[in-house]
Protein backbone atom coordinates (compact mmCIF):
# COMPACT_ATOMS: atom_id res chain seq x y z
CA UNK A 1 0.00 0.00 0.00
CA UNK A 2 1.22 3.29 -0.63
CA UNK A 3 -0.59 6.51 1.50
CA UNK A 4 -0.27 9.79 0.05
CA UNK A 5 -0.78 12.97 1.93
CA UNK A 6 -1.51 16.50 -0.12
CA UNK A 7 -0.43 20.39 1.53
CA UNK A 8 -0.11 23.79 0.01
CA UNK A 9 -3.65 24.92 -0.09
CA UNK A 10 -5.36 27.95 0.17
CA UNK A 11 -6.90 31.45 -0.83
CA UNK A 12 -5.12 32.81 -3.29
CA UNK A 13 -5.81 36.06 -5.44
CA UNK A 14 -6.21 35.92 -9.13
CA UNK A 15 -2.74 35.93 -10.69
CA UNK A 16 -1.04 34.24 -7.87
CA UNK A 17 0.80 31.15 -7.26
CA UNK A 18 0.41 28.36 -5.06
CA UNK A 19 2.66 25.28 -4.52
CA UNK A 20 1.12 22.26 -3.86
CA UNK A 21 2.79 18.97 -2.14
CA UNK A 22 2.14 15.85 -2.06
CA UNK A 23 4.22 13.22 0.56
CA UNK A 24 4.15 9.14 -0.20
CA UNK A 25 5.19 6.76 2.38
CA UNK A 26 4.83 2.81 2.74
CA UNK A 27 5.33 1.07 -0.67
CA UNK A 28 6.83 3.65 -1.97
CA UNK A 29 9.51 1.08 -4.19
CA UNK A 30 6.61 0.29 -5.83
CA UNK A 31 5.77 4.26 -7.64
CA UNK A 32 6.58 4.67 -10.78
CA UNK A 33 4.61 8.01 -11.73
CA UNK A 34 2.22 9.98 -9.86
CA UNK A 35 -0.49 12.73 -10.90
CA UNK A 36 -2.80 15.49 -9.56
CA UNK A 37 -6.42 15.90 -9.84
CA UNK A 38 -9.14 18.56 -9.36
CA UNK A 39 -12.18 18.43 -8.37
CA UNK A 40 -15.29 20.78 -8.05
CA UNK A 41 -18.48 20.19 -6.52
CA UNK A 42 -21.02 18.95 -9.00
CA UNK A 43 -18.45 17.52 -11.34
CA UNK A 44 -16.31 14.87 -12.40
CA UNK A 45 -12.52 14.42 -11.29
CA UNK A 46 -10.42 16.35 -13.30
CA UNK A 47 -7.05 15.30 -14.07
CA UNK A 48 -4.37 18.04 -14.24
CA UNK A 49 -1.15 17.31 -15.01
CA UNK A 50 1.23 13.57 -14.10
CA UNK A 51 5.14 12.69 -14.19
CA UNK A 52 6.94 9.57 -14.42
CA UNK A 53 9.45 9.12 -11.18
CA UNK A 54 12.33 8.24 -13.11
CA UNK A 55 13.24 10.38 -16.37
CA UNK A 56 10.91 12.76 -15.60
CA UNK A 57 8.59 12.54 -18.40
CA UNK A 58 5.07 14.76 -18.02
CA UNK A 59 2.42 15.75 -19.63
CA UNK A 60 -0.49 18.43 -18.61
CA UNK A 61 -3.87 18.86 -19.13
CA UNK A 62 -4.15 21.51 -21.94
CA UNK A 63 -6.30 24.00 -19.31
CA UNK A 64 -2.75 24.31 -17.40
CA UNK A 65 -0.15 23.54 -19.70
CA UNK A 66 2.09 26.83 -19.42
CA UNK A 67 0.95 27.77 -16.21
CA UNK A 68 1.50 24.82 -13.91
CA UNK A 69 4.48 22.50 -13.20
CA UNK A 70 4.80 19.25 -12.00
CA UNK A 71 7.71 17.90 -10.49
CA UNK A 72 9.71 15.43 -8.06
CA UNK A 73 12.22 15.26 -5.31
CA UNK A 74 12.60 11.58 -5.15
CA UNK A 75 14.77 11.35 -2.29
CA UNK A 76 11.76 12.67 0.09
CA UNK A 77 8.96 10.96 -2.18
CA UNK A 78 7.39 14.00 -2.55
CA UNK A 79 5.49 15.10 -5.78
CA UNK A 80 4.98 18.85 -6.30
CA UNK A 81 2.93 21.31 -8.11
CA UNK A 82 3.81 24.38 -8.97
CA UNK A 83 0.99 26.58 -10.02
CA UNK A 84 1.17 29.87 -11.56
CA UNK A 85 -1.20 32.89 -13.12
CA UNK A 86 -3.89 31.13 -11.26
CA UNK A 87 -7.33 31.85 -12.13
CA UNK A 88 -10.60 31.95 -10.71
CA UNK A 89 -11.91 28.71 -12.58
CA UNK A 90 -8.64 26.54 -10.66
CA UNK A 91 -10.96 26.61 -7.63
CA UNK A 92 -10.93 23.57 -6.79
CA UNK A 93 -9.85 20.48 -4.49
CA UNK A 94 -7.10 18.91 -5.41
CA UNK A 95 -6.09 15.16 -5.40
CA UNK A 96 -2.69 13.62 -5.70
CA UNK A 97 -2.64 10.04 -7.23
CA UNK A 98 -0.21 6.99 -8.05
CA UNK A 99 -0.91 4.07 -10.26
CA UNK A 100 0.16 0.46 -9.28
CA UNK A 101 1.21 -0.01 -12.58
CA UNK A 102 3.99 0.53 -14.76
CA UNK A 103 2.72 1.82 -17.63
CA UNK A 104 2.84 5.28 -18.94
CA UNK A 105 1.16 7.22 -20.07
CA UNK A 106 -0.82 6.20 -16.49
CA UNK A 107 -4.13 4.67 -17.66
CA UNK A 108 -5.34 4.05 -14.01
CA UNK A 109 -4.62 5.24 -10.54
CA UNK A 110 -5.15 3.17 -7.36
CA UNK A 111 -4.01 5.18 -4.55
CA UNK A 112 -5.05 8.82 -3.87
CA UNK A 113 -4.45 11.36 -1.21
CA UNK A 114 -7.29 13.35 0.56
CA UNK A 115 -6.84 16.43 -0.95
CA UNK A 116 -6.17 20.27 -0.35
CA UNK A 117 -8.23 23.64 -1.42
CA UNK A 118 -7.36 25.78 -3.57
CA UNK A 119 -9.31 28.90 -3.73
CA UNK A 120 -8.45 31.78 -6.18
CA UNK A 121 -10.25 34.88 -5.64
CA UNK A 122 -10.95 37.13 -8.34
Amino acid sequence: QVQLVESGGGLVQAGGSLRLSCAASGRTFNIYAMGWFRQTPGKEREFVAAIRWSGGNTYYANSVKGRFTISTDNAKNTVYLQMNSLKPEDTAVYYCAAPEKRLWPVQKYDYWGQGTQVTVSS
